[in-house]
């Protein structure tokens, strides 16, 4: 099993860990920002990730893999492949995840949510509350990485490591005071094709 140094090692030799002044997901600012998906265009670290993360499941029964689109999918395929189930993804409608494309939970499987960064977990949140109202049940998230917030839902969370990093409203943001710059890498504000 891969240990936290060494995903920290790994995520920093590909400069998955940046610095400057950016806007989060959750809209908050901070000076660091974790980009994934610079380490899952290599099949091989993801597939080493989503084994270790699936360490966690070896005595569950897994039917479905939802991810958040856009930072989880490619996880979340990984961790589908171990599980040989199904994975679907979530997309943002009108602000909040939805089920497209002919996707579908049916009721009673049982489904890991799979994300690269957890932040505040409101993104993992919709998806959990999407599962829920279709009829599945969630039995764990599983993410690459956690910045900090442990509990921001309930239930089993697995990540392979946790990279602290403040974070500040708009208003508050020593940054934006500092006139430094401001990046808004994420993809939340992604629009749906129709």
């Amino acid at each position: 099993m891969i240990n936290e140094e060494e995903v920290i090692a790994i995520l920093r030799e590909h400069k998955a860990i940046r610095k400057g002044h950016f806007e989060l997901s959750s809209g908050r600012h901070t000076d660091t920002y974790l980009q994934c998906a610079v380490i899952f265009q290599y099949p091989d670290l993801t597939n080493m990730f989503a084994l270790n993360l699936a360490e966690h499941y070896q005595d569950k029964r897994v039917d479905l893999v939802v991810a958040p689109a856009v930072g989880g999918i490619i996880l979340g395929y990984a961790l589908a492949q171990i599980f040989c189930c199904r994975i679907i993804f979530t997309e943002r409608e009108a602000g909040k995840m939805a089920l497209r494309r002919e996707f579908r939970i049916n009721q009673g499987e049982k489904v890991v949510v799979a994300e690269d960064v957890v932040t505040t977990g409101a993104s993992v949140r919709q998806v959990i509350d999407l599962v829920r109202e279709a009829g599945g049940d969630v039995i764990g998230v599983s993410s690459l990485v956690s910045r900090g917030e442990k509990r921001v839902f309930r239930g089993p969370f697995y990540f392979l490591a946790e990279v602290k990093a403040e974070s500040y409203t708009p208003r508050e943001c020593p940054l934006c005071k500092e006139g430094v710059p401001l990046q808004i890498p994420g993809s939340r504000r992604l629009e749906v094709l129709h």
